[in-house]
């Protein structure tokens, strides 16, 4: 499994058509490890790129009569090309808040299917946030992750049920453990109509479990533009082993 590494300037690509837009932190200070968790990085600046492949231009879409199903000639090599782009596209992207995203990174990462992941902030309305935006409610974004994931090994309903609901308390507004406020909120941010419904099904289920003792206040929420975290905070458990989470999974 590959783990995400230090982002930086790296630009990510939507996996969801209707999604073009998609902002990075480029926070070129080295890492200190002593700094606080309100310590300020430099405005995050924002990238446009086309639904593509990662770090590629834009890509152009098939031909419109090829899309309605009407026949096409297509030698030896175009087919190779089109089977490499349905290969390119086997994965899938969910955003999930669940408090701290150091944590929340650390457990997801390890997740047998997970490709890649990224820290950063979502769900708010101001743009270019910096992690000492985030805090007090002045942005309304939650710290959240960006994970890239195969769903031919794991599947997006999996990856909420048997992961995401464990590794956190869902049932705790806009807290977990000692972190307190609406960046800890915990929330889904669906992709696609599909991960929509399969995000109320299964919060559904979790609600008629009973395992939890208290109602689930996980709200699901529209998909908004992600901004990357400082590159600090991308990996930290794995740069500062031993350091502050409040996640674990639950039986």
């Amino acid at each position: 499994m590959q783990s995400s590494g230090s982002k930086g300037s790296e630009s990510f690509e939507f996996r969801n058509p209707d999604e073009s837009r998609i902002a990075n932190s480029n926070d070129s200070d080295p890492f200190d490890p002593s700094a606080a968790r309100n310590d300020n990085g430099p405005a995050s600046h924002l990238a446009f790129i086309s639904y593509g492949q990662r770090g590629g231009g834009p890509v152009m879409s098939p031909p419109m009569h090829d899309l309605m199903g009407e026949p096409m000639e297509k030698n030896d090599n175009d087919k190779g090309a089109r089977s490499g782009v349905a290969t390119e596209r086997q994965t899938e992207v969910a955003v999930l808040a669940g408090g701290c995203f150091w944590g929340v990174e650390e457990i997801l990462r390890e997740v047998p299917g997970v490709i890649d992941t990224d820290v950063g902030y979502t769900g708010g309305w101001l743009e270019n946030p910096t992690y000492h935006d985030t805090h007090d409610s002045k942005s309304g974004h939650a710290e959240a992750i960006r994970v890239t994931f195969d769903p031919s090994v794991l599947s997006y309903e999996e990856l909420l049920e048997k992961w995401f609901f464990r590794l956190h308390d869902p049932t705790t507004l806009n807290r977990q453990g000692n972190d307190i406020g609406t960046q800890y909120r915990s929330a889904i941010f669906p992709q696609t109509p599909e991960q929509q419904a399969t995000a109320e099904r299964v919060k559904a289920r979790v609600e008629a479990s009973g395992k939890w003792k208290r109602p689930i206040t996980t709200s699901i929420e529209p998909a908004s533009t992600w901004y990357s975290a400082e590159s600090y905070h991308q990996d930290y458990l794995r740069k500062n082993p031993g350091g502050y989470t409040c996640h674990f999974m639950r039986d």
